[in-house]
Order: structure tokens, then sequence, then C-alpha cells
């Protein structure tokens, strides 16, 4: 959800942060801690995650903000201000139109609607649950507006955007929307012995038994590559086991973004940090009391250089220099609507039309 467009550097920007303070025990399960920011460091395949949470007012009859405006900075507030943001957006909080190529970007709505509008000619609304998944490959522009439709009540929002990298052979591939409902993504529910309960939401890459469907077929993830993403809760006290990695030379980080603490193995993470584990080893899991919620994400490293700057992510400064050419001259395809903003009218119904012309939505509406 970036939308800048201004030239690149003569040095790109590097793909992530990366975790800073490394354990000193060998024998450690935990190799770094770091703390979370608004954007969490990560590690190959991975690029960026961002932790959207707005408490957003009521909104108006134009599903914006029934609040004031002022001193906001209306075309790039992130300053938080009353618990919210306008991000991007003028009218309706979001990011308006820009660009993005030579990755995939991974949107987890826990909480509140998005309005996503693209260059392919896909539209969706989603949220509860829903997960929507955005090959930008060699060019793609889209929106993602946050409509306020409770005019009598509080809208407040949660989300996750997570960008994963494609590697070299796959950056020009064609781009795709996906959208996958929150019914097609498992909930394990677990009881421990002492009655403490955990549950986790499979977002991506199989949990044991427990798949959602097949990533896009251009995705890093489509391959070999033990690319998950999982939201655990724990009680208060929960002990929940996180199985070994499929895969030796798969990387994990465990975010602890909610409650208390959480022991793995022993070793203690507070809430409002985040660690790199190790994902050759079953982890035992244990909320503090009280509990405890992860975001936990692995995959097999692409292991390829990254160029990257705004929206663009590839393997040279001259291909990120060819990404701005090329969108200048070509749009990525165009924009086929008429505003820079759109949203999808007052109804909550979620919904997707896809470029092809089908629609479709969740069996159930919450």
């Amino acid at each position: 959800m970036s939308a800048t467009t201004t030239p690149p550097p003569n040095t790109p920007s590097p793909a992530g942060t990366t975790p800073a303070k490394a354990s000193t025990t060998t024998d450690a399960v935990i190799h770094e801690v770091f703390p979370l920011g608004n954007q969490w460091p990560t590690l190959d395949p991975f690029l960026f995650v961002a932790h959207h949470r707005d408490a957003y007012p009521a909104g108006t009859g134009a599903m914006g903000p029934d609040a004031p405006l002022d001193g906001r900075e209306i075309g790039a507030d992130f300053a938080d201000i009353d618990g919210w943001n306008m991000y991007h957006g003028s009218a309706v909080p979001g990011f308006p139109q820009h660009p993005h190529r030579g990755f995939e970007t991974i949107t987890y709505v826990r909480h509140g609607l998005i309005d996503h509008a693209d260059s392919l000619g896909a539209a969706a609304r989603f949220g509860h649950g829903d997960m929507q998944w955005v090959t930008a490959g060699n060019g793609i522009v889209h929106s993602e507006m946050f409509p306020l439709l409770n005019r009598d009540e509080a809208n407040p929002l949660e989300l996750f955007q997570i960008w994963l990298n494609l590697p070299a052979a796959d950056k020009g591939a064609a781009p795709a929307f996906t959208m996958y409902w929150s019914d097609v993504l498992p909930m394990i529910e677990h009881t421990d012995a002492n009655g403490a309960g955990t549950s986790v939401r499979v977002i991506v890459g199989a949990l044991g038994e427990h798949a959602p469907p097949a990533p896009p077929p251009d995705s890093w993830a489509a391959r070999n590559s033990d690319v998950a993403i999982w939201h655990v809760c724990l009680d208060g006290s929960a002990i929940w086991q996180l199985p070994a990695a499929e895969e030796g030379d798969t990387q994990r980080v465990v975010y602890a973004f909610e409650g208390d603490h959480v022991s793995i193995d022993h070793e203690r993470l507070d809430a409002g940090n985040g660690a790199r584990v190790d994902a050759t080893r079953q982890l035992t899991l244990v909320g503090g009391p009280g509990g405890a919620e992860l975001l936990v994400m692995q995959g097999r490293p692409i292991a390829e250089p990254v160029a990257r700057y705004g929206p663009f992510v590839m393997n040279t400064r001259a291909e990120i220099a060819q990404a701005f050419d090329d969108y200048r001259a070509t749009g990525f395809g165009g924009w086929p609507w008429t505003v820079d903003d759109p949203v999808h009218g007052t109804d909550p119904k979620r919904f997707a039309r896809r470029p092809d012309g089908r629609t479709d939505g969740p069996p159930v509406e919450l």
C-alpha cells in the first residue's frame, strides 16, 4: 500500500529491516529479538509487514469519518491522531491508486472492510477474516480504500498487509487478483490438558492436515518454498505445539503483537516484539497470564539480490529505473476507474468481481 512514484535514487532501499538483538546462547530457540514498529522487520522471502489498526469514528453518508480533519496532513496522514489515520485518502481513508511491480501483496483483514479496485478491472469489498492476494508481476495499479459504513457507531479497522517477493524468473509474470473468503481459511481450535484454548487461523501454507486453498500459480508460495502465515491466539497459560518446518533452510519469525507475553520453549517473548526462531524444532508455545496473539511467518529464502524503491521490487537498480520508465509510458495498462479512490457503495455485502467479469462472494455474510 505504497503510493510513492518518485524516481529511484542511486542506491535502492534494502528489502527489510534486519532484526537487531541477537541471542548469545547457541542452543537457544529464539535467535534474535526486535521491537515491532509501524513496519515489522522481515526475513527473505518476505519484504514488508504492516499492521494497520485504526479506531475510526462513525462515518458520513460519503463513507468518510464524521469527525474534523483539522491538524491532519491530508494526502499523507500517518500521525495516528485520535487513534486513526487517513493515510493517502482525502475523503475516505485508505490508499488511492498506486502501482506495484515485482512482488505480491497479501492482505488479511480481521476487522472492518476494504474496497479494492485495480487496473485489471477487478473490484472487491472484503473483510471479517478474508484474505486478498495480488500478484503484481510485471505491473499492476490498485487502490485499497477503507469505507466507514457505520453511521451510528465506530468503524474499527484491523488488517495486516504483507509483501512477498517474487524470484527474478517470475517478476515478469502477468498480474493477477485472487480472493480467499474467511470460510475457506481453516480455523484450528485446540484445548490443552488444563482446559486452556488456542485458535489458529491458517492463512497461507498447510498446518498439519489443515490447508488453505492453493496460492496463485506464479507465487513463490506455489513452489517448494515452505511459505506459511498463521495467526495464533493463545489464552492465558494455554499450551500449543508449533511444528518444525518441513524444509531445513526455512526461516521463521514469530510476531507477538498483542496480549501479555509468550513462552517459546521456556524463552520469553514479550508482546510488542518479534523474534527469529529455530524453524528446525517443534516449539512449545505457552501464553502468558494475559494470553498472546501471534503472527507466525516462514518460508525458504529466494536468496537473490533485492533492489527496492517505493512501489517496485526488482533485482537491480537498472530494473527499478526501467519499472519507473514503463509505468510512465504505459500506466501498467491504465486506470479504468473514474476516480483515484473508488468505493463500492453503502451496502456492506462482501463481493469480488474478477477481471473476466465473474462475481462471487462468501457463502455466509457476516
